[in-house]
This record gives structure tokens, C-alpha cells and sequence, in this order.
């Protein structure tokens, strides 16, 4: 067993890309389940585990996380634990421990410890050369270990940078969320009541005041979707993406979303239709599907022509159920097809100029991320965009949230 200064509370694993875990490096925890060969995931307390599958997403995008509270099961107990991460080509090692530092620390040792081995395998190549004849110079072993000790140092100061990094990151996202919670209430009153003027005395009024009060209207309706989609965005963005998964009807709940955007689809006189076959009840969050679906299908009307039509589609595929929404609208460029799913990533207007957030495509690949689905699109310059959903028939029921 590896001895470390943090050995008092802590665990280290070696994971590849996937979370399988290959070498446990530290576990004085006695954490059950974990052992070569296991999944990272199941070591987790059931309700952190789409949050672990989010930690595992974030590392292996970044590069390196720092201090992810997630909870692990002990036996009958639930410890909070502190994560890091850092990446190594197609490794991933993991340390936690019971707070922050203790977790960075035991990572740094972790990078020492194998800095040391790497000087023992040096050296042992340097005495099977000499034994052989060879005899380099010393000047070549000085230098990759004076090249292994900067990789070392850089890797430490990365992590500090992490840190760093993520610090700001939660207090751009606390003030976001405070700021959206304090403007929609009066957005919403803007819109409620020229909502009631344009009903109420609309007919009794010229044609440019019609027009002043339909253009509040339109405004402030924009504002508190923009609103709303960053208080979802500053809740993804901590960790806090809540799922209540039950078994869903998606035929059922794809009708109803349908008949619903058919009044706003009726406006530039565009048919939405559906097609799909015979599907079980799949175990999904109801209303976080729907805004999946909602929101593909505002895009896909604000995006095609009049007289158009939309097309969307629901099938079994293999262990999983795809989801697609067809437009014939006038599709997307390459060069902007990479960067869709960022925050605040805004393409052209729609048809009749209607604004987007930029936000929308995110919320919804975090969405679906969540449930271990796949998001993707394929799409032609005046022909068309079709955005595919893929998510998997069966599921751990106990996933049931995220903390």
C-alpha cells in the first residue's frame, strides 16, 4: 500500500476514459465495490451518481476538476467526500478526501509518487546500460528528470489555476441565479399586464399604439425566456441538474407538446406532424424531456420558412429510443455547427427575425446528458436541420436525482 502524509482520510484511483477503474492507488476508507475492474459510478451514493457522471464529463473536457462534493457509500453510511481529477492521455486519476485541500494535497502526492517511480525506472535503465556496455552520459538522465520534475511542477500549478477557476465559476453562476430570481418576477408583471392592455383596450386604440404595446409585449415575453434560461443555466452549471425519473409515456407526452406549439406553428402556417411506432414507458423526467422537446421544436419553427413543414419522429434503436425533430428551414453552416451547444452561441435570426437566447441548445445537451443519452445534428445550407435525441430504454431506477 502506497504511504502517504494524507493517508489518515483518503482514496486515489486510476480510471480510463469511461470511469472503469484500473488501479486503486488508496483506499483507507474501506469503501466497498471498490476494486479493479468496477465501475467509478458505483462506488457513489445512488443519489450523487449523475453528478459523478457530470465530474467525469467535466475532467475529461478540462483537462483537471477541483473539489466536487459528492457523496460515496460506506456499508449503512453516506460519507461526503471531496473530489479531484486530472487527465493523462487515456487516464484519469481521481483522489478524494474529507475536504478540499486534503483532496488536492493527496493528488499532488499522487503526481510525486509517480514522479519517484518514474526516477526509479531511470535509473534502473541507466544501470542495465552501463551493465551492458552502453554507458550513456549522466547529462541525458539529468535532463529528463529535470524535463519530469517541470511536467510535475506545471501539473501542480494547473491544478491551482483549477481551482482558481472554478471559484469564480460558482460566483458567476450565484450571481447569475441571483440576478435572473430577481428580475423575473417584475418581467413577468411587464408582460402580464400588456397582455391585459392589448386584450382589454386594444380595439379602442390607434395602430401605433397597438404597435407600441405589442412591441413591450414581445420584448419583455424575450426577457423572461432569457431569464429563465439562466436561472437553468446557473443551476446546471453548479452541479444542480434535478431529476425525478419515472416511467414516462414519450408518445403520450410528445402528442401534447405538439398540440401545444401547433398555435405557434399555425402563426407562419407550418404543419408539425409525428411519427412513431409503439414505445414502453421509458424512465425519464417528465418535465426536463418536455423542455427538450420544446425547445428543438421552437427552434425548429423560429428557423423554417412559411408553409413549411416539421417533422418529428420516435423510434426504438437497439437499447435506446431516438428522438428526432426535422425542419426545413435554412440550415446551419459548418464552421457554426461546431460551437452550437456553448453558452450565449447565437446564429442567425429566424424567418420572421425572432431572437434567440443562445442558451436553449445547452440547457437541452445537459438535459440529455443527464438522462446518459447523446445529443446530435445533421444539417444542409437551405435544405434543412434535423436535431436526434438518443436515450438508453433502461435505467438504474435507483438514479433518481442529482445534488
Amino acid at each position: 500500500m502506497i504511504q502517504t502524509e494524507t493517508q489518515a482520510r483518503g482514496l486515489a484511483l486510476l480510471c480510463d476514459l469511461q470511469g472503469l477503474i484500473q488501479k486503486v492507488l488508496l483506499n483507507n476508507l474501506n469503501l466497498p465495490e471498490v476494486n479493479p475492474g468496477q465501475l467509478f459510478l458505483r462506488i457513489v451514493d445512488d443519489a450523487s451518481r449523475t453528478k459523478a457522471m457530470n465530474f467525469l464529463l467535466e475532467v475529461k473536457a478540462q483537462g483537471a476538476v477541483l473539489d466536487w462534493e459528492i457523496n460515496v457509500s460506506s456499508g449503512e453510511a453516506v460519507i461526503p467526500l471531496h473530489f479531484t481529477a486530472g487527465r493523462s492521455g487515456d487516464s484519469l486519476l481521481i483522489t478524494a478526501g474529507t475536504n478540499g485541500q486534503r483532496s488536492a494535497r493527496l493528488y499532488e502526492d499522487m503526481l510525486r509518487i509517480n514522479n519517484e517511480q518514474a526516477d526509479q525506472l531511470r535509473s534502473a535503465l541507466k544501470d542495465k546500460a552501463e551493465w551492458s556496455g552502453s554507458r550513456p552520459g549522466n547529462n541525458e538522465y539529468d535532463e529528463i528528470s529535470r524535463l519530469n520534475n517541470e511536467l510535475v511542477t506545471m501539473q501542480r500549478e494547473l491544478s491551482r489555476k483549477n481551482a482558481e477557476l472554478k471559484r469564480l465559476n460558482d460566483l458567476k453562476n450565484q450571481f447569475l441565479g441571483m440576478a435572473a430570481h430577481d428580475l423575473r418576477n417584475p418581467l413577468q408583471a411587464i408582460l402580464s399586464y400588456s397582455d391585459f392592455l392589448l386584450d382589454e383596450v386594444g380595439p379602442k386604440l390607434d395602430a401605433s399604439q397597438v404597435e407600441f404595446l405589442s412591441t413591450i409585449r414581445d420584448q419583455s415575453k424575450y426577457m423572461a425566456q432569457l431569464v429563465n434560461d439562466l436561472l437553468d443555466v446557473s443551476a446546471i452549471e453548479s452541479g444542480r441538474l434535478q431529476l425525478e425519473l419515472q416511467p414516462v409515456d414519450l408518445v403520450k407526452l410528445a402528442q401534447t407538446n405538439l398540440k401545444r406549439n401547433r398555435l405557434i406553428a399555425a402563426r407562419k402556417n407550418i404543419s408539425l406532424d409525428l411519427q412513431t411506432e409503439l414505445l414502453p414507458p421509458v424512465l425519464l423526467d417528465a418535465s426536463k424531456i418536455e423542455q427538450v422537446l420544446d425547445n428543438l421544436l421552437t427552434n425548429a419553427i423560429k428557423f423554417s420558412p412559411p408553409g413549411s413543414r416539421v417533422r418529428v419522429g420516435l423510434r426504438p434503436e437497439g437499447d435506446a429510443l431516438l428522438l428526432s425533430v426535422q425542419d426545413e428551414g435554412c440550415g446551419i453552416p459548418p464552421e457554426q455547427m461546431a460551437r452550437l451547444f456553448q453558452p450565449f452561441q447565437r446564429g442567425q435570426k429566424g424567418t420572421r427575425g425572432e431572437k434567440s437566447t443562445g442558451l436553449g441548445l445547452t440547457i437541452v445537451k445537459r438535459i440529455v446528458e443527464g438522462h446518459g443519452g447523446r445529443l446530435w445534428l445533421e444539417s444542409r445550407v437551405d435544405v434543412g436541420t434535423t436535431f436526434f435525441v438518443s436515450l438508453p430504454l433502461q435505467r438504474d431506477e435507483k438514479m433518481v436525482s442529482s445534488q
